[in-house]
Order: structure tokens, then C-alpha cells, then sequence
């Protein structure tokens, strides 16, 4: 039976007419001799009829039918009587008397069912996911990622951006993260490495005068899970030759707002603002801050220099800060709830939480209030001169580098407590002049904070602290989400040389790895830059999802494991050998 169009899609131009209509049944009911059922494709819902009297061979086949049998039918558009239309759907003026009904498929008895889909267990819902993709409200996800991704593909070729494919199977490489690792047959011992990014290969396309390049790529990278990390995930790749900064932020600017318009019809003010990587830091207590909110972090070290409070006098004696939040009354900043905050700064690795109150009638209210001065409430008003009686002070004291990322947790759990963010609210944000290394102190060594291909800023061949060294990096930062990075990349020898001896990559590691790159710096190399960004993240932001899982079509579980295909899985000795491999038990430790 041929579709005439889908269930979601009739309208008063069809009433009177004929049509063929395909689906799953959504639900069926027996309404004495009538029987209706709503038919459910991609498109929506539309109520179909079986009478008794008009079509008798279907009528008695459609007592069999049940939830999610794929069936199709054919009957005449009519209009429903005004007691029984649906405004809460579509299509709920119209019904489709039926005279024909065939059964494509019966479905046995569903692992669980598709409107109580949110509460089944997440891994069951995975090992069946192509059940919860029938879902209105996870279709209605991967259209809108369709959609974004062809008015990407859209805006990027009317500018002069050609799509390339660049390889999966590459070079085991030393950009930071694990990396997933494939054996060679061909090449016994050894392997391709799975691309973390197209990063290399998409600056080698500039080497080649492409110019202007993107890509919809697969990334992979062996990490730990979380709700916005996948161990293989897609971006929107790109990269420009004979640019700066402010000409990629141009251009993404200009797709966002595009994008915005055509598929969400949102109109997006551009340019977005800008806020340097220090600034960040320091207000927001990280490197991708949701503005959508005020609680902005203050430095309060200087009231405490000379405080009676030895326990703050010892942090700020070794060199630490004393970083606070001033939020505004609220019923959950009352005397008994105080502690929850206390014990959420803790799970956050505080190993302490000062809240001082500065109650209506002026008094201090605190665990120290009588070892703060008179003047207090004075004080921290020079600070912060938004304060007012009522409001609460809550301090977290320690290394900088430790204090203010969980002071930047904690701003993020008011305002969720508090009801401070508006997710309606799209706020895009450019943070840049990164520091272009940053030391582990238990590998004792610098690492790159993007990546080793990153431009250093001008004078850096003046600047004596490694950690002061800043790069020509950007990210772009959405509802305190990091939607993606980017950053003029290294295009002389000169630099790039550098860079690998203050990462302490020896000159052989690097001409073994590398070899290829830094020649290529030599063979007319142009200056360039570009920017990766996660579609995943963008999707789950623009469709309000909690996981990025919710707009992969067949995610992993926050194990790394696939329930529906069950992977990964052992592979058989015999198997193995073909690639020069043999499975060996691991020592314990």
C-alpha cells in the first residue's frame, strides 16, 4: 500500500478525498461497534475509524490490531463532529474513515511502553533504541539536528567553504586525550589511530591551498563518560587560510545567526560579546561561564589579611585567596538549610564553607560574628556595592587554582535553587587569550591547554614564565556549555619546534611523529586558524536535552558500552592472530 501523504500532514484540502495512510498503532480503543485508532508515523497522529456497517472485513481485523503494529489503511477524509475534535493535535479536525486496512507487521508484547519510555531504566531504553526513536519527542530531536546540520552545510558552501572528508584511520597521535587504537592486518604490530579531531590533516588541506574547509566529522576519544562527553561524537569542523581571529569569529557568528533564523526563526544579535580567559576566571570560577545570571565571584582576601580568624590568616599566609558569592534572601538561605550549603561546597572539594548573614536590623549573623569588626557589613560593600541588608556572604578560602572553581560550582547551584536562569535565553560568548600551557603537578610537566597547533600571541619569545605564555585561542561558550574552540594554528617551523621542547617532546619524538608537519612549515605554509564545534553539545543545547545521548541515534551508555549491539565484545584467539595479536590475562598489581 503506497503512502499519499503523512498522518501528520492532513488538512482541510483533503476532506471528501480518498488517501492511503502508513504507521504504527499508537493506541486503539473499542467504542461499541466503532473502533478507533490512532495512526502514528514521523509526521504525527491521525485518527482513523473503523464502522462496522460501511467495511465489515476490516472492522473484524482491526480487533487484532495492538500498540506498535505497522499497518496500513485506506479511507476517505472527513470532518469531525465539534464535540469530538482534539485541539491538542494537528490533525484533531479530521478522522479517516477507513475501508481498507492491511497489516504489514504485528509486534509482540514491548519491553516497555514508548509514553512511559522517561521512566524505564536509561541502559533498557539504549538496548532498544530504536523503539524510543518512535517517540514524538525524540523525532522531533533529530529533525532539528537534520535541520542544523543542512543550514550549516547551507550557509558554509554560499560562502566558498568546500566539504572534505579527511581520513578515520590515521596516525596514532599526541593530542592530549586517549586515543582508540586499531590493529593492522596488512601491517603486523601495528596500528592506526581513530581520529580525535581532523586537526592535522584539515591544517595540511591549508598547506594545499583548499583555503576555506569544513566537514561534519566523527571524533573519538577513549574518556571517561559524562552527560556531555560520548567516546565517539560529531563536529562542525573548519578551517581558512590568510585570516585572524576576528575573521573566524566573524563568519561563526554570521552561521549562528543564520542558523538561528532559518531554523528555530530566532533572531540572534551578533557580534556576541567577549570576555578574556582571566576574567572568566576570576568572576565565574571557569573558562565557560553562563552569564545568563549575575552572582558574580569576588575577591575577599584583603578583609581577612588581618582578621582575628587564624583559620583564613594561615590560607592567606601560604599564598591563598579568600573568594566569596553574595546572593539575596531566599527561603532556601534559612537558618536550618544553611548546613546543605556547607555540605555541597564539601562534595565539591571545599574543606570549608564561611556564609556570614547581614541581617535586616544590621546585625551579622555567622559562626565568626564575633570576630569580624564593626564595620563589616562596610567593608564588603566597598567590594561588592550591590550588597544590602538580608543578603548572605558565603566564602570559600585556598589556592586560587582550587578555590574559585568550586566557588564557580556553587554559583551554578544557587542559581539553579534559586530560579535564576532562563532557559529560554541563548547567550553566546567569545572567551579568549588562554594560557597557551598549563603544568600537571603529577606528571611535573607543561601540557598544551588546547593544542600543540596553537599560534602563540606576539612577544612570547620575551616572556619567561611557561604559564604566562598565552596562545591565539578562542572558545565559544553557550549557557556556561563550551560549544567548541578554535585557534590560529602554528604554520612556521620556528614556533612549532618551540612549542614541543616546552611540552618536553624530545627533537626525536618529534621528527618520528611529526616529521611530516614541520616540512610541511617549510614548503609554503600559509597563515590560517579555524574552530571545531560540538553538534552534539549544540543539539542537546537548542532542544533542552539533558544528554548529549539523547541526540545521538544510538549512543553508548555512560559506561562507554553499546546495549543494543553489545559492544565492545571479545574477540576469539584465533581472530586475534590474524593481527598479529594474542589475548593474554593482565597481571595483577
Amino acid at each position: 500500500m503506497k503512502r499519499s501523504l503523512g498522518c501528520g500532514e492532513i488538512n482541510k484540502e483533503n476532506l471528501g478525498k480518498k488517501i492511503n495512510l502508513v504507521g504504527w498503532v499508537n493506541t486503539r480503543r473499542d467504542h461499541g461497534g466503532l473502533i478507533f485508532v490512532d495512526l502514528r508515523d514521523r509526521s504525527g497522529i491521525m485518527q482513523i475509524v473503523f464502522n462496522p456497517e460501511k467495511v465489515k472485513e476490516a472492522h473484524e481485523l482491526a480487533h487484532s490490531l495492538r500498540s506498535e503494529f505497522v499497518i496500513g489503511v485506506t479511507g476517505t477524509v472527513v470532518e469531525r463532529t465539534p464535540e469530538t475534535v482534539n485541539q491538542n493535535m494537528p490533525t484533531g479536525r479530521y478522522e479517516l474513515q477507513v475501508d481498507e486496512l492491511e497489516i504489514m507487521n504485528k509486534a509482540k508484547g514491548l519491553p516497555f511502553m514508548l509514553d512511559e519510555a522517561e521512566n524505564v531504566d536509561e541502559e533498557l531504553r539504549l538496548k532498544y533504541r530504536y523503539l524510543d526513536l518512535r517517540r514524538s519527542e525524540v523525532l522531533a530531536k533529530f529533525k532539528l539536528r537534520n535541520d542544523i546540520t543542512f543550514a550549516m552545510r547551507e550557509f558554509l558552501h554560499k560562502n566558498g567553504f568546500y566539504e572534505i572528508e579527511t581520513p578515520i584511520l590515521t596516525k596514532s597521535s599526541m593530542e592530549g586525550a586517549r586515543e582508540f587504537l586499531v590493529p593492522s592486518r596488512m601491517h603486523e604490530g601495528k596500528f592506526y589511530g581513530l581520529p580525535q579531531s581532523p586537526q592535522i590533516y584539515k591544517q595540511l588541506l591549508m598547506a594545499g591551498g583548499i583555503e576555506k574547509y569544513f566537514q561534519i566529522a566523527r571524533c573519538f576519544r577513549d574518556e571517561d563518560l559524562r552527560a556531555d562527553r560520548q567516546p565517539e561524537f560529531t563536529q562542525l569542523d573548519m578551517e581558512m587560510s590568510f585570516i585572524n581571529e576576528k575573521d573566524i569569529q566573524t563568519i561563526i557568528e554570521e552561521l549562528f545567526v543564520f542558523m538561528f533564523k532559518k531554523v528555530l526563526g530566532k533572531d540572534l544579535k551578533a557580534p556576541f560579546k567577549h570576555m578574556s580567559y582571566d576574567q572568566a576566571f576570576a568572576e565565574y570560577g571557569c573558562d565557560k561561564p553562563d552569564v545568563r545570571f549575575d552572582l558574580k565571584i569576588h575577591d575577599y582576601t584583603d578583609l581577612f589579611k588581618d582578621s582575628e580568624l587564624s583559620f583564613l590568616n594561615a590560607v592567606i599566609s601560604k599564598g591563598g585567596q579568600v573568594g566569596g558569592i553574595c546572593v539575596k534572601p531566599h527561603e532556601s538561605l534559612s537558618r536550618s538549610a544553611l548546613n546543605k550549603w556547607v555540605d555541597v561546597a564539601t562534595k565539591f572539594g571545599a574543606k570549608g564553607l564561611l556564609w556570614i548573614r547581614f541581617k535586616e536590623d544590621g546585625a551579622i549573623e555567622s559562626p565568626v560574628s564575633k570576630f569580624l569588626p564593626i564595620d563589616f557589613f562596610d567593608r564588603v560593600k566597598k567590594i561588592y556595592p550591590e550588597l544590602a541588608l538580608g543578603d548572605t556572604l558565603f566564602l570559600v578560602a585556598g589556592r586560587y587554582a582550587d578555590a574559585w572553581p568550586i566557588l564557580g560550582r556553587l554559583r551554578l547551584e544557587f542559581a539553579k535553587e534559586f530560579g535564576l536562569i532562563d532557559k529560554n535565553q541563548f547567550n553566546l560568548l567569545w572567551v579568549d587569550n588562554f594560557p597557551m600551557f598549563e603544568f600537571d603537578p603529577q606528571e611535573k610537566r607543561w601540557f598544551a591547554m588546547h593544542h600543540p597547533f596553537t599560534s602563540l600571541q606576539p612577544g612570547w619569545q620575551d616572556v619567561t614564565d611557561t604559564g604566562q605564555i598565552r596562545a591565539r585561542a578562542y572558545d565559544l561558550v553557550c549557557n556556561g556549555i563550551e560549544l567548541g574552540g578554535g585557534s590560529i594554528r602554528i604554520h612556521q617551523r620556528e614556533m612549532q619546534e618551540k612549542v614541543f621542547e616546552l611540552l618536553g617532546i624530545d627533537k626525536e619524538t618529534t621528527d618520528k611523529v611529526f616529521g611530516f608537519l614541520l616540512e610541511a612549515q617549510e614548503l609554503g605554509f600559509p597563515p590560517h586558524g579555524g574552530i571545531a564545534l560540538g553538534l552534539d553539545r549544540l543539539i542537546m543545547l537548542l532542544s533542552n536535552s539533558n544528554s548529549i545521548r539523547d541526540v545521538i541515534a544510538f549512543p553508548k551508555t555512560s559506561r562507554g558500552y553499546d546495549a543494543l549491539m553489545e559492544a565492545p565484545n571479545a574477540i576469539d584467539n584465533e581472530k586475534l592472530r590474524e593481527y598479529g595479536l594474542l589475548k593474554k590475562p593482565i597481571a595483577k598489581k
